[in-house]
């Protein structure tokens, strides 16, 4: 068991007929509460490295690399204590369907509840689109589930690996030498896609050509609890606030830098009836400029205590903000008996 701050999490670990794949799975926290999991330590054996204990406990690269900034990533060394940030403040907006916040590289999964069942949500880490070939933002959904798809790689792509004396086929059957592994499903933007990894340690970095990447054992799970037309909402909010009891908690990650994309998205075809490439840019409409770290804090900020409220350390702030290392930390507490929010102050 795992525990929240308000009452007991649910971890759920899952066998599939492929292996074993560990899914995390919380009781959704109710309105007014926005923080699951726990932080916790772990001392790496002498054959293991980051990448290691992060895929076994539900965490990416990033994720690992910057909570423990002095741990070398490949050799970390007998006995090390490395710390596990598998606590997660709520990404904002509405509970439902699928959350992909790119700064965090994060999924979140709201399962729709079932009679006699708490309500859930479900994480994991994934990759996100290189700095030239941005994942979009926006809404959107799921349209196609395909299991062992083929990958036609657009001509941008092909190009791209030409130069670097890597030529690829027109097509690449499903097996080992396929990017997007077994599982693959097509968003409702033209190229892009959620799918599995033949390159698994790449999860939790900025790798792709705009996809979205999971751990083959993640993304086999997901694969059977997703239906077509399962909403998408894909942010970019590296600072999250939010109440974990009467503790005011700050989550902050490292800003995305985004230049222009080019004229294709990533491994985007799954095999359908048409073995048409899709060469797409990305919609300006899906594009956001990202704000000031400091400003979303204060607007987050007044949101939390809109209906609860609360004062903020700031200086315990700053300091979050200047680390950035994606770990919860307590920057505030709630008031009590207080007739108005602290953000009027």
């Amino acid at each position: 068991m795992r525990f929240s701050g308000w009452r007991c999490a649910l971890v759920i670990a899952a066998t599939l007929l492929s292996g074993t794949a560990r899914a995390e799975v919380y009781e959704l926290p109710p309105d007014g509460y926005d923080v699951i999991g726990v932080i916790s330590t772990v001392r790496s054996r002498a054959e293991e490295t980051l990448l290691d204990l992060a895929r076994r406990h539900g965490l990416g690269y990033e994720d690992i690399v910057r909570a423990n900034p002095e741990v070398d990533a490949w050799l970390p060394g007998e006995g090390t204590e490395i710390l596990l940030p598998t606590q997660f403040v709520l990404p904002p907006g509405k509970r439902h369907g699928i959350v992909l916040n790119l700064a965090e590289y994060r999924m979140y999964y709201y399962p729709e509840k079932r009679p006699g069942s708490p309500a859930l949500v479900m994480t994991w880490p994934m990759s996100i689109g290189r700095m030239d070939w941005a994942t979009p933002l926006g809404q959107t959904r799921i349209t196609v589930k395909a299991k062992n798809p083929s990958w036609y790689p657009p001509e941008s792509v092909r190009a791209e690996h030409l130069a670097d004396g890597d030529p690829l086929p027109r097509i690449v059957p499903p097996g080992p030498e396929n990017p997007l592994g077994a599982h693959a499903m097509r968003l409702d933007i033209p190229g892009y896609l959620i799918h599995g990894t033949n390159r698994p340690a790449g999860v939790g970095m900025r790798v792709t050509h705009g996809c979205i990447r999971m751990f083959p054992e993640d993304i086999e799970f997901l694969f059977d609890q997703v239906a077509v037309n399962t909403p998408v909402r894909i942010i970019n909010e590296p600072v999250k606030i939010g109440w974990n009891g009467d503790e005011l908690v700050l989550e902050v990650h490292r800003t995305l830098e985004v230049v222009a994309p080019p004229e294709s998205a990533d491994e985007n075809a799954v095999a359908e009836s048409t073995q048409a490439t899709t060469t797409v840019t990305n919609p300006p409409e899906l594009q956001a400029p990202v704000k000031d770290a400091l400003t979303s804090l204060t607007e987050q900020f007044v949101v939390a205590t809109s209906s609860r409220p609360g004062e903020l350390d700031w200086d315990q702030a700053e300091i979050a903000l200047q680390h950035a290392n994606g770990v919860p930390a307590p920057i505030g507490r709630s008031i009590k008996n207080a007739a108005t929010s602290a953000a009027s102050y």
